[in-house]
């Protein structure tokens, strides 16, 4: 419980210095209205946002991004008042259905305070739905708006990335940053003045007890806070989580979330330290939370290096990297996270000195050929890896095809940030190795997730784990489905992460989370095919209200058909054919449920139903005919469940085993299922054997010579057929003298067995024992006469001496 205590107390902290680092650093964008503005100050608001773009001279990036914000909120103020005019219309128009139209000319007036009340009600709707369509109006050109502004923002950044300088291999380029170079250290020196002026305020009498808890509990965080955090968590997946790929997937996200925390959290409070009681200022203050923020991503970066690469632990490793690998890569994860941060720190501290545009430039091309250093050196370790094992005689695991292509893309990002570098474009070289730096966190952040979700499902559904043979025992849930689950869920949540992780990849021009929270909010925006409304929330409930009702529906079944209906005194056919018929009545409930909590209109699936309809017509037509064939037999229940059938013109004889939807089961005698239509059952001549509760009848019959004593015989049969136990009593079994034919005495033995199924054995069984009592008693069975064929021999010819002729071959009697 101490580790667990321990645990939760670092992330408690940890969250609530990330949300206030988050709050300090947040920039002001502008509420949501608590409630919904008119049409003409939303009017008078689209106005101003127009006059002001189109002013596109004087906008800058900041200006523009403003814009955006304010656009974006007035769609939103736009649409929450067409949220909270439609049910006032809504309301209006029962209102006016309950008054019902005006009644025509020659029939009885209406009283005059109805015929007002109408005409009220009819304006005040009439005002209403202006209202909303003006609305609706404003929060269209909002969308407008803002794509305009967004795309103005695209031709800007464009516009700087193009812009080449001269090439640091130039002597214009240094020439420029020498001139620049006084001015450029006499803001930075400003810039160190105002910090040790503010940093030497957190010594104050004041501020040294806070300091000094602050910058020993970060110190504590840096040196063995990871380790004692990544320690309790490894004794929890060890003894919490069972052996296999979960307990590695949960490893490699702990020691991502573990680093992230301690080194974050260390960060926010060296802040604290300085910052106690607000003496770094506006302008520091602001500096260093932002520095927080981006600690806490370089954090982030280096615990998932870490969690990926695993080079103390290759049991933990999540990717297939062979250990030699693995420690050539150790030192990048680091290293590109002191990287970023000193990217970020570099954009801020340029901004905040007012850089010269050539010390801005030579920063830039610095930083880009820094991190595209550090990415071409682990490239090139990477092959040094991969021909050590070549050289070893070991072959190397086939890469897969994704690991390939972002291989190559890193090899191409190399290539273009050296050649844009060499060339003046340096712009687009901080740009490009951003952008990998910032692809390569997402693709490992996605391969981690996607490992884990993975896990995660394989591991809960599995049949033999805890859950799964839960799932079995509640839900009667088979195993088969259990993993066809799993993979269901897992391929889906990797395409989900996939459809996240690709505009994060793909976003142009350095988008900010608002703009990419903004294009995913489009993935799950209203769509509509024709009058039918898609909304991803409703489809979201619907498929919770499927499998909830699927759920029940089986619960229900399972519990009638293994609880209540075996204690009352309906035969197992009748069981089954409740339990079917529940089965059918609840389905159709879970779907009318369904198509009502996607608010579904029968009016809107009207096409739908008459293209159905002419299928029907002509396609489906066997089907449903089946079908109703199908429910007529649960009904009225001609044949059911246990019932022994003959359906003479198809050939097919057994006991039904199962009445479906669409066709019937029927086992033969061999164990071999035959499928039969249910219309067969229904349209065709069926013998049904046991529906009458009929008797099976054995019948045998018995040769013997004319010599045998046919009472003697009758006796020893009546016998036989009396001892046997599946014979009855009554009717009783008999032996009848059947005929005279052929020299034999015909007998016919007849006995009867409780039901039909057990006729060829109690068959079989008596056969023995006749045979055994008659040989015993000295009856003799008829044996069958043969025929022999003699053929004459052949005449002598003419003039021959039969005496010297050879011998010939004797024809052997028949």
């Amino acid at each position: 419980m101490s580790i667990l205590f321990r645990i939760a107390l670092i992330l408690s902290l940890a969250i609530g210095s990330g949300s206030l680092a988050l709050a300090q650093d947040a920039p002001d964008t502008p509420a949501p209205a608590a409630a919904p503005v008119t049409v003409d100050q939303l009017n008078s608001q689209l106005e101003q946002l127009r006059q002001s773009v189109a002013d596109t001279d004087k906008l800058g990036d900041a200006a523009l991004q403003d814009l955006r914000v304010r656009s974006q909120a007035l769609q939103q103020q736009a649409d929450q008042l067409v949220a909270s005019l439609s049910p006032q219309s809504d309301a209006l128009k029962a209102k006016l259905d309950v008054l019902g139209p005006a009644p025509d000319k020659g029939q009885p007036a209406e009283p005059p305070e109805v015929a007002n009340q109408r005409r009220q009600l009819s304006k005040d709707k009439a005002d209403l739905d202006a209202q909303v369509k003006q609305a609706k109006t404003v929060s269209l050109e909002s969308a407008q708006l803002f794509g305009q502004i967004s795309a103005l923002r695209r031709q800007l950044f464009e516009a700087r990335l193009s812009q080449r300088t001269s090439s640091p291999l130039s002597l214009a380029f240094w020439s420029s940053l020498s001139r620049n170079a006084p001015d450029d250290r006499a803001g930075l020196a400003e810039l160190g003045r105002d910090t040790w002026t503010a940093v030497s305020k957190a010594w104050q009498p004041g501020n040294r007890t806070p300091f000094f808890i602050c910058l020993i509990a970060a110190a504590a965080l840096f040196s063995v806070g990871r380790r004692a955090l990544e320690h309790a968590l490894l004794r929890l997946t060890t003894d919490r989580m069972p052996a296999g790929h979960l307990r590695r997937s949960a490893l490699a996200l702990f020691i991502t979330l573990g680093t992230t925390l301690t080194f974050g959290f260390a960060a926010y409070l060296l802040y604290l330290a300085l910052d106690w009681n607000g003496t770094l200022g506006e302008e520091i203050g602001g500096l260093a939370a932002s520095l927080v923020i981006f600690a806490w991503i370089a954090a982030y970066i280096a615990g998932l290096g870490r969690a990926l690469l695993s080079a103390g632990r290759p049991s933990w490793r999540v990717p297939a990297l062979s250990d030699d690998l693995a420690r050539r890569l150790r030192p990048f994860p680091p290293l590109l996270a002191w990287c970023a941060l000193l990217l970020a720190l570099a954009e801020r501290v340029t901004v905040q000195v007012s850089a010269s545009l050539s010390a801005t430039v030579a920063v830039n091309g610095l930083l880009a050929l820094l991190v595209t250093g550090l990415i071409a050196a682990a490239l090139m370790r990477m092959g040094r890896a991969r021909r050590a094992l070549l050289a070893a005689g070991t072959a190397p695991g086939k890469r897969p095809l994704w690991v390939g292509l972002l291989v190559a893309a890193a090899f191409a990002g190399v290539i273009t940030v050296f050649l844009s570098l060499v060339t003046g474009y340096i712009a687009f070289a901080f740009f490009e190795a951003k952008a990998m730096l910032r692809g390569g966190v997402i693709v490992g952040s996605v391969y981690l997730l996607m490992h884990l979700l993975n896990d995660v499902f394989e591991t809960v559904f599995s049949p033999d784990s805890r859950s799964g043979l839960r799932l079995q025992e509640s839900f009667g849930v088979s195993p088969v489905r259990l993993e066809q689950t799993a993979v269901v869920l897992s391929g889906v949540s990797r395409a989900f992460l996939l459809l996240l992780a690709i505009p994060l990849l793909l976003a142009p021009y350095g988008a900010g989370p608002e703009e990419l929270l903004a294009r995913g909010g489009q993935l799950f925006a209203v769509r509509s095919i024709g009058t039918l409304p898609i909304v991803p929330g409703n489809i979201f409930k619907a498929l919770v209200v499927l499998v909830a009702g699927v759920a029940v529906m089986r619960i229900v079944k399972r519990w009638l058909s293994q609880r209540l209906l075996p204690k009352t005194a309906l035969e197992p056919g009748m069981q089954m054919s409740i339990v079917t018929l529940l089965g059918y009545v609840c389905g159709v409930l879970v779907f009318v449920l369904v198509l009502a909590t996607l608010k579904v209109d029968l009016q809107s699936i009207t096409w739908v139903a008459s293209a159905l309809s002419v299928g029907i017509g002509f396609g489906l037509q066997a089907i449903v005919q089946n079908f109703i064939s199908g429910l007529i037999l649960l009904a009225e229940r001609p044949v059911k469940v246990g019932d022994w059938v003959s359906l003479p013109g198809a050939g097919v004889e057994g006991d039904i085993k199962r009445i479906n939807v669409r066709a019937t089961e029927i086992q033969q005698g061999d164990r071999s299922t035959v499928i039969v239509p249910n219309s067969q059952l229904i349209t065709q001549n069926v013998r049904n054997v046991t529906q009458a509760g009929a008797l099976g009848r054995v019948q045998i019959r018995l040769p013997m010579p004319l010599s045998t004593e046919a009472g003697k015989a009758r006796k020893v049969l009546l016998g036989v057929m009396g001892e046997h136990p599946s014979t009855l009593e009554t009717p009783k079994p008999s032996v009848q003298l059947d005929t005279v034919d052929g020299g034999s005495l015909i007998f016919v033995c007849t006995a009867y067995v409780g039901s039909p199924r057990e006729v060829a054995a109690v068959k079989s069984d008596l056969l023995f024992d006749m045979l055994d009592k008659l040989a015993a008693a000295q009856l003799p069975m008829s044996t069958p006469q043969d025929m022999v064929l003699r053929r004459p021999a052949p005449e002598p010819r003419t003039g021959v001496d039969v005496q010297a002729a050879p011998p010939g071959p004797v024809p052997p009697a028949t």
